[in-house]
């Protein structure tokens, strides 16, 4: 009986696979390689030597691995092949932008702020990787104008010229605004997407109204979070369709609320979710009776009784979901330089529609939007928004000229200035007759018309411009009469307005600061990040596997409930 037991047992077990050629297991392990790198940490080295993962090997006819293999020779391989790829289109290149990312939001201690990411952007719209360099910690803006200052070198040589600008997610008061004075042909800008998050932290840190609202929604939480008593009361309107699905999420205490809001816009949308059946429970004659022996239990009641504290939660909510759909936007859209004023735009507009319907003051959340502009603002927005053919008007005679209606006059004499700076001393007089021609006469209807031709987007159904390009192309070829103007525009027009890019794993940024003390261990990180982003840049995609996931499985939820 028990020979017959281990018989069966042994015929159970999986035969293996067909054996393949060697041209067949070098091209398999190619592949595999490419998905473990390109994975950049979603993927472990331990879980190439999982049992279950030995198996799978064994059942399509394939050796096992080690993660020796991929710390090896096969990265190296990898990874120079990337790097002169990305080298070559750097080369080819007349001039670029470098992008960097990660030199702030020190949010948690291991996070995708652990290394700073360069990108070159080019001006044919397309991003080249170029390195990660380990932060490790808090920098000093003189230390970031030092990395910032050999990165440029190391990319341009003795020609420096050729890179035009820089863009950033700080340092823009100081590093960047010294290497743009000691270089007066670059344009060095602010990353859009982190001013507009740092414009959510001025509301939480300057709005009273974001104050009241977050001091009363922690009396909430922490009433229903520490009091066992109280919480019970969630067991008695199951029956109702409502539960509580968990503590209500609150910052921790070390939390930086200043510096860091996303804690209290979760705790607002669990306050929101909850809003019926924290009603319920108020009104139970159970919860009454706490009341009796607890004052911050009545408080809590007759808060959230009171209509006004749920709209005020509602007000500051819609406010917080507006910036988050901004940021989102620009997180996937990328803007041009030539955008950020009508971003801005934008956003008081709808902020203006907030106001209203919520019959909140304009006034200081205007006082709070302008500041935080004033701090972003760099004359480029206004030069490339008029010098771009994607945004000439048509007025009544039929010509189609530059929107500077739309520029206040201190924003005209910046777009002087700007210009004056980036041409050469002799040619400044010549590029400003240009900028009175240009402003004068225009686009030929045609060629402006042929600029501004929209269609559809297959994935997201936006209508957006056909050839992102046709801007820069018209200055290089229709447009040549404006020499010095053009040179400006050219090198204008491309140009990023944020610094995000490629999206690191959590995972694998835990792994790296762990080898911030190991030369070769950083040096194996540093070529694991570089192959995964130059990847993802060749595919566009900008996004995290972990991002995804959580998209998918909420959605997967939705549709099961």
């Amino acid at each position: 009986m028990l020979e017959d037991s281990v018989k069966r047992l042994k015929s159970l077990k999986s035969s293996p696979g067909p054996a393949l050629c060697k041209d067949q297991v070098d091209s398999a392990f190619n592949l595999l390689a490419d998905w473990f790198y390109e994975s950049c940490g979603t993927v472990t080295l331990s879980s190439l030597e999982h049992p279950k993962f030995k198996a799978f090997l064994n059942q399509v006819g394939l050796p096992e691995v080690s993660r020796k293999d991929f710390v090896g020779e096969k990265l190296d391989s990898k990874f120079e092949e990337a790097r002169v790829e990305s080298e070559a289109r750097i080369r080819d290149a007349a001039f670029f932008q470098v992008s960097s990312d990660g030199w702030g939001r020190d949010i948690c201690k291991y996070g995708e702020d652990t290394v700073i990411k360069f990108i070159i952007n080019l001006p044919n719209g397309t991003n080249v990787f170029h390195k990660a360099v380990y932060k490790g910690g808090l920098v000093p803006s003189e230390y970031a104008e030092e990395v910032l200052r050999e990165t440029i070198k190391g990319l341009c040589g003795n020609v420096v010229q050729r890179c035009v600008g820089i863009v950033g997610d700080k340092y823009k008061g100081k590093a960047l605004r010294n290497l743009e004075l000691q270089n007066h042909w670059m344009v060095n800008l602010s990353c859009q997407l982190h001013g507009f998050i740092s414009l959510l932290k001025d509301f939480g840190r300057e709005l009273p109204l974001f104050k009241i609202v977050t001091d009363n929604c922690l009396k909430i939480a922490n009433l229903f979070n520490s009091k066992s008593q109280i919480r019970n009361h969630f067991r008695k309107f199951r029956s109702h369709g409502v539960e509580l699905a968990g503590l209500i999420r609150v910052p921790s205490a070390d939390c930086n609320l200043s510096k860091n809001y996303g804690p209290v816009i979760a705790m607002l949308e669990d306050i929101l979710s909850y809003a019926r059946i924290l009603q319920l429970i108020v009104l139970d004659d159970s919860y009454k009776v706490s009341c009796i022996e607890d004052p911050v239990a009545k408080e809590v009641a007759e808060m959230i009784q009171d209509v006004g504290f749920w709209n005020d939660v509602e007000a500051v909510h819609s406010l917080v979901k507006l910036i988050k759909e901004m940021t989102d936007d620009i997180e996937v859209e990328r803007p041009l330089v030539g955008q950020c004023l009508l971003l801005w735009e934008e956003l008081r507009a709808k902020v203006k529609d907030w106001c209203a319907k919520f019959s909140i003051a304009e006034g200081p959340i205007e006082k709070i939007i302008d500041t935080r502009f004033k701090k972003n603002y760099h004359p480029a927005w206004s030069a490339a928004f008029v010098l771009d053919p994607l945004y000439l008007v048509r007025d009544a005679s039929g010509k189609y000229l530059p929107p500077f209606k739309r520029l206040t006059h201190d924003q005209e004499k910046d777009i002087d200035k700007l210009i004056t700076r980036l041409v050469p001393r002799e040619e400044a007089p010549t590029a400003l007759m240009e900028l009175m021609k240009w402003r004068s006469e225009g686009l030929d209807p045609l060629y402006a018309q042929a600029v501004q031709v929209k269609q559809r987007d297959p994935v997201t159904g936006r209508m957006k411009i056909a050839n992102p390009q046709s801007s820069r192309l018209v200055w290089e070829t229709c447009l040549k009469e404006f020499k010095s103007l053009g040179k400006v525009a050219v090198r204008l027009l491309f140009l990023q307005a944020t610094s995000c890019g490629f999206k690191c794993n959590w995972s694998f940024m835990r792994w790296v600061s762990l080898q911030g003390q190991s030369r070769v261990g950083m040096d194996r990180a540093q070529r694991m990040i570089f192959i995964a982003a130059h990847a993802k840049l060749e595919k566009r995609d900008f996004s995290s596997d972990e991002e995804k996931d959580a998209e998918m499985l909420t959605t997967a939820n939705d549709k099961l409930l």
